[in-house]
């Protein structure tokens, strides 16, 4: 009966999907680029910020970083000279009691297996398409102030893993024979 169903409903649908979906107020990596674009330095508080989805409180994988996490992160470690940074950064540095920093890493991941069921189900072959998106992002805040912001990111992730055994259900055997 299970194998008249898996016939008759299309190999292809009985493969196992993935989704790794963050908590995030961004349903795409367009909608991280459109928010981080709202906020302009010098002028946008933290209030603004925590409207836009911005809130360690309530947003998942936003880390929040003290002025010796921004100085790792932002400082070229070559050198060590705070006179590179971005004034308002340097601002920062002076004034360490009154910066704060937050790191937002978004990213979104769908698998999908592909190809034969019936090479997939027997461990011969097994194809996985990867696809998905990542953002990130640092904001400086200074007297609840955004002082300074940086972005990075994967618009596309695109990948495509293939694993084949050639003995196919057996290729198992030989590993788990020697750990005995």
């Amino acid at each position: 009966m299970l194998l008249f169903a898996a016939g008759m409903s299309g190999c292809a649908t009985l493969l196992p999907d993935a989704h790794q979906n963050p908590e995030t107020p961004w349903r795409n990596y367009a909608d991280a680029q459109a928010m981080y674009a709202r906020i302009v330095p010098g002028k946008t508080t933290l209030s603004e910020l925590k409207a836009l989805g911005i809130d360690p409180e309530r947003t998942a994988n936003i880390t929040v970083l003290d002025h010796v996490d921004l100085l790792r992160r932002l400082v070229p470690t070559a050198t060590f000279d705070i006179g590179l940074l971005d004034p308002g950064l340097q601002e920062c540095m002076k004034a360490p009691r009154s910066c704060t920093g937050y790191e937002i890493e978004q990213t979104h991941v769908d698998r999908r297996r592909v190809g034969s069921f019936w090479l997939d189900f027997f461990n011969f072959q097994r194809t996985i398409d990867i696809t998905g998106w990542h953002f990130d992002a640092v904001f400086v805040l200074k007297d609840d102030k955004v002082i300074y912001k940086l972005w990075s990111g994967k618009p596309q992730i695109r990948q495509r893993d293939l694993e084949t055994n050639p003995l196919g259900p057996l290729q198992s055997i030989g590993p788990s024979l020697i750990t005995r």
